[in-house]
């Protein structure tokens, strides 16, 4: 049992190694959006903080936050392993970092491949639709955010998780609705516009 949970960890902290590798050098690609000060404060991924540039120099507290996350899960598993104290509750301790490591990058932008947004990269083939949900004081989540009142909630569905940020302007929801359209994805939820509804894929 302690073997193949061994095998499990080498296997989940390699792939958040390799995810978070994979983002660093996505982070150098040139950027689609945002691209203007406008654009950068026209989104968010906190209610109350607009989004980082998305360059090293902008970022690099947190990747050092996040690159320390990792180099401590690491540590935790080689202790455990030198003084055997292994069982479940071992592992669901050493991996609760993660638990909070999604969004420790202030990060959402657009590359000609695919999707930045907190502290992975997202190709555009894993993306299968978007929607913009109008906010207001009934929204699920954002309605008590004055500051993000009468925006969008911006939702891309992939197969088994979501990419959400928030749009507080309509032209940077233009924007994004014309760059996403663009990559032939199909908008649900909501009416798009036309262009979208003709060259979009079927989000099923």
């Amino acid at each position: 049992m302690i073997l193949f949970l061994n095998i499990v960890f080498l296997i989940v902290i390699g792939y958040f190694c390799y995810k978070f590798i994979h983002l660093l050098i996505k982070l150098k690609k040139d950027k689609i959006f945002p691209i203007t000060n406008e654009e950068l404060i026209a989104i968010r991924t906190n209610p109350q903080k607009v989004v980082s540039l998305p360059t090293f120099s902008k970022q690099k507290i947190e990747i050092f936050l996040y690159i320390f996350i990792l180099l401590f899960v690491i540590g935790m598993f080689i202790i455990g392993i030198v003084f055997k104290n292994f069982d479940a509750s071992f592992y669901l301790l050493v991996f609760l970092p993660f638990s909070y490591s999604y969004n420790l990058l202030n990060l959402f932008a657009i590359i000609d491949d695919g999707v930045l947004s907190g502290s992975r990269f997202v190709p555009w083939k894993k993306i299968k639709s978007f929607q913009f949900v109008p906010i207001n004081l009934n929204h699920k989540y954002y309605g008590y955010s004055k500051e993000v009142n009468e925006g969008y909630e911006l939702i891309m569905k992939e197969k088994f998780s979501t990419i959400r940020c928030i749009v507080t302007t309509d032209e940077a929801k233009e924007k994004l609705t014309k760059i996403l359209c663009k990559h032939r994805l199909g908008e649900t939820g909501v009416k798009g516009d036309e262009q979208c509804q003709i060259i979009g894929k079927d989000p099923n």
